[in-house]
């Protein structure tokens, strides 16, 4: 396996400065719940991360995700090895962690492209259209639209003018597995060395293009429900394929809601129409509320601009605020807890000294 076909770039290769020997750069190619399988040049091994790796690890983000590159080191006569380093990112989509604490989740590292899957069926959505554009903006990658099973859909033109009207400057590839519509237009996205990732809801179609694309059966599919279009989990876990094209796809398990992981200035880049109207408003500070001379209300009146899109325009911007403030209170604990590691060791170590004076003494 050629390290550079698999992604690595220079980026990365200035990073493996005064590595030492027995160190390998490999790349997460799978993530399960405690472990993870890393593709190299020459091995493709199961991997855990070492307790000196884990011990200095104080946020989830801290650990190697999917498309991560590592630096890894095979144990004594085995298949397997211990993560000793994770590289630097060159980009990463992230979200918040399901559940009640807040805490950010990388989905998917080291992406050149993320294509957002959507059925052209009854789940498709505007609004989580919307949180899937500002999220990829954030990650640093190129967000390309997908739309899936053309074949099952009448008529693909409303769609079409709702996709342009959220996602706006975002390209977009119609598709179909049955016919094969699109599908030579998303391989011009995929060339050598390149890394896409497939982010969407259950049932949208992921892995059912993911093998379009390989050929094959690579990845398992199951039926959507027929009462709602709403799709079963037939991914369970994260892996990177190596496409015939010498791309690399990232398929994830299905996101029914995404909570957003993300600042103020990629919410503007997701919501340029307001952000342009916002800059005619007759004040700076003009919230969009009830202030006179409100340019975004007066876009809202005159129906070019859509109110469920204001609305989620302000809801997203309660949780980045949400989000920040949250992040702000956790980074001091995290500070907190690391001088308490900080103060552990160098009590240990003086507990040693000390041991070792006394018994010279004695």
């Amino acid at each position: 396996m050629n390290l550079q076909t698999l992604g690595f770039t220079p980026f990365f290769e200035q990073q493996l400065r005064d590595t030492k020997k027995q160190l390998h750069a490999a790349r997460i190619v799978q993530q399960h719940k405690h472990a993870y399988r890393v593709q190299g040049e020459h091995f493709n091994w199961l991997a855990t991360v070492s307790g000196s790796y884990a011990f200095h690890s104080l946020h989830a983000t801290d650990y190697p995700a999917i498309g991560d590159w590592v630096l890894v080191e095979q144990m004594p006569g085995e298949e397997k090895c211990l993560i000793h380093r994770l590289l630097e990112r060159k980009s990463v989509f992230t979200r918040k962690a399901a559940g009640v604490e807040v805490e950010e989740q990388v989905v998917a590292a080291n992406i050149d492209i993320v294509f957002l899957v959507m059925s052209l069926n009854a789940d498709f959505n505007s609004r989580r259209l919307e949180r899937y554009v500002v999220a990829a903006w954030e990650s640093g990658a190129i967000p390309i639209v997908v739309l899936t099973k053309s074949d099952t859909c009448d008529d693909v033109t409303p769609f079409l003018q709702e996709v342009e009207s959220v996602a706006i400057g975002v390209d977009y590839v119609v598709t179909s597995i049955v016919t094969g519509e699109g599908l030579e237009k998303l391989q011009h996205y995929l060339t050598r060395g390149k890394t896409a990732a497939l982010l969407g809801s259950s049932g949208a179609g992921k892995s059912s293009l993911t093998n379009a694309l390989m050929h094959n059966e690579t990845m398992k599919v199951a039926h959507i429900r027929e009462d709602d279009a709403k799709g079963r989990h037939t991914t369970t876990h994260r892996e990177l394929i190596q496409l015939p094209s010498g791309a690399c796809l990232i398929d994830t398990p299905g996101m029914r809601e995404l909570h957003i992981w993300s600042e103020q200035n990629s919410l503007e880049t997701g919501f340029k129409d307001i952000e342009r109207y916002a800059k005619q408003c007759r004040f700076r500070d003009c919230t969009h509320q009830n202030e006179p001379g409100c340019a975004v209300l007066a876009a809202v009146e005159h129906g070019e601009l859509e109110v469920a899109r204001l609305q989620n325009y302000f809801k997203l911007l309660r949780e980045v605020a949400f989000i920040e403030r949250k992040t702000n209170a956790q980074q001091q604990l995290a500070e907190k807890r690391r001088f308490k590691k900080i103060a552990k060791q160098q009590k240990a170590l003086n507990t040693k000294r000390l041991g070792h004076t006394c018994n010279n003494t004695l």
